[in-house]
């Protein structure tokens, strides 16, 4: 009796630890953009049957993290460099947006949540574990989104968020490797400050140059690492 309900365990729930351990190792870098992602190989690795793999599989594809090719392989998403100044500039927008309403809107209860976030960030710093980071760095702003009580401009802002972990892993490597990583824990006090005091011009300006340091660090990630030109042009203020 207890193996016919592990067994019903695993068909009903076994995709959640595959996928968030795929999840993981994808935002992580440990499974690097392109990378062939292999039903049967899964299946063994997991010591599972191949469905729910495929599940955690689609579940991963909604996520844009993965991609099924016209073969029907899959592959880990690979990182669009060249459409990176695009993806950027629908950053710049979602977070001065949510910024600036969460400075205008803002409660006590949400300050409360956003300091929360911002002290998890920060611990997350100190160990260096970039996945970590990256997740507590969504967190936070998120944070922020919800206090601007704009659902959709919040939603639109976490699928960006979301989209750039991986980008956000390798602008943390840069970071850390120049000894800069300071900014990021300094911008997010500030960020909460000008929340804190309604001063919403000024968490309009923190939004945008937030965006802006991370363009710049990632791009020079890219131009240290990669020989390929690719055309990333100048942040531009959004109006």
């Amino acid at each position: 009796m207890s193996e016919e309900l592990e067994v019903k365990r695993i068909r009903g729930t076994g995709w959640k630890s595959v996928y968030e351990t795929l999840r993981n190792e994808i935002l992580s870098l440990a499974l690097p953009p392109g990378q062939l992602l292999d039903e049967m190989t899964l299946a063994e690795r997991f010591d599972m049957s191949r469905s729910p793999v495929r599940e955690a599989l689609i579940r991963l594809g909604a996520d844009e993290l993965v991609v099924t090719l016209s073969n029907r392989s899959t592959i880990v998403a690979p990182i669009e460099v060249a459409t990176f100044p695009k993806y950027v500039e629908a950053l710049d927008i979602a977070q001065r947006m949510n910024t600036r309403l969460a400075a205008a809107l803002r409660t006590e209860s949400d300050l409360k949540i956003i300091a929360k976030r911002l002290k998890s960030f920060e611990a997350a710093v100190k160990t260096s574990n970039h996945l970590a980071m990256s997740e507590a760095n969504k967190e936070f702003h998120m944070a922020i989104a919800h206090a601007g009580k704009n659902q959709y401009l919040a939603s639109f802002y976490e699928k960006l968020l979301s989209q750039g972990q991986r980008m956000l892993h390798l602008h943390f490597e840069y970071l850390e490797r120049t000894h800069e990583g300071y900014l990021l824990t300094d911008e997010h006090t500030l960020m909460l400050n000008a929340v804190r005091d309604k001063n919403v011009e000024l968490a309009d300006e923190l939004a945008h140059a937030h965006t802006r340091q991370f363009q710049d660090n990632f791009i020079n990630f890219m131009r240290e690492n990669y020989t390929t030109d690719v055309a990333l042009g100048p942040l531009r203020a959004a109006e």
